[in-house]
């Protein structure tokens, strides 16, 4: 166990210090938070009641479909792989630590937004906020079994990005978060239940944690978990 909790320490701290990941955790969700915060609430003064959940929706789709995918495929598509397998460690437990890590920066993120809101742009808070933190948490989970799918299944840098585009963008455009959802033509709005950020900004809007929201996200983690284990059993062959 101590072993387990310093590979999660450590892959923490190198997450800080890869750029890459430090921009998709950090310094572009905060930076979007505080540019486009100003401009939603100056132009449409309504967001403020919705700004902490858009933000926080926008910041973790971001860190886990653009971030944590990167060191993982770093991991499984190199020679560091080998060093695991030939020491023994099973080789679920990078994808593991990697993802705790990235929890772990992903709440830190999602707490600085739900505090500085208020602070600067005057915004409402959630009524519940052990419910919202528990909204926010089952959404981390889903976005990072779906990041933690790419980052296994693409070795190529360029590849994987361009793929996480594909679900990046219409994560955003489809959710709700920056123009309602009823604004959409019925076709796209059905197509944006496929992504875990529509049904993660609705239960942050109604702060209520039921069984029918949470339910495509449970089955989205449990597809997700199916096909990290079959990809993983695929690599433990040494090349």
């Amino acid at each position: 166990m101590g072993a387990f909790l310093y590979g999660i320490l450590l892959q923490w701290k190198l997450d800080i210090r890869n750029k890459g990941v430090l921009l998709t955790y950090y310094v572009v969700p905060l930076v979007f938070f505080g540019f486009m915060g100003k401009i939603f609430t100056s132009i449409m003064p309504e967001t403020k009641s919705t700004l902490i959940y858009s933000m926080t929706i926008f910041g973790v789709t971001m860190g886990a479909i653009l971030g944590a995918p990167i060191p993982i495929s770093e991991t499984y598509g190199s020679k560091v792989k080998k060093a695991y397998q030939i020491g023994g460690i099973p080789m679920h437990i990078p994808l593991i630590t990697n993802l705790i890590s990235a929890f772990v920066h992903l709440i830190i993120m999602s707490t600085i937004i739900y505090f500085a809101a208020p602070l600067v742009f005057n915004t409402s808070q959630p009524i519940n906020t052990a419910v919202h933190f528990a909204i926010v948490a089952n959404f981390i989970i889903t976005s990072l079994s779906v990041g933690a799918v790419l980052g296994l299944v693409i070795k190529s840098a360029s590849k994987l990005a361009m793929a996480a585009q594909f679900i990046f963008l219409p994560s955003l455009m489809l959710s709700g978060i920056m123009f309602p959802a009823e604004m959409l033509p019925k076709s796209l709005a059905a197509a944006g239940k496929l992504f875990p950020a529509t049904w993660g900004f609705e239960m942050m809007k109604t702060n209520i944690l039921d069984f029918k929201g949470l339910l495509p996200l449970l089955i989205t983690i449990a597809l997700c978990a199916i096909a990290c284990t079959l990809i993983i059993k695929s690599k433990r062959q040494i090349y």
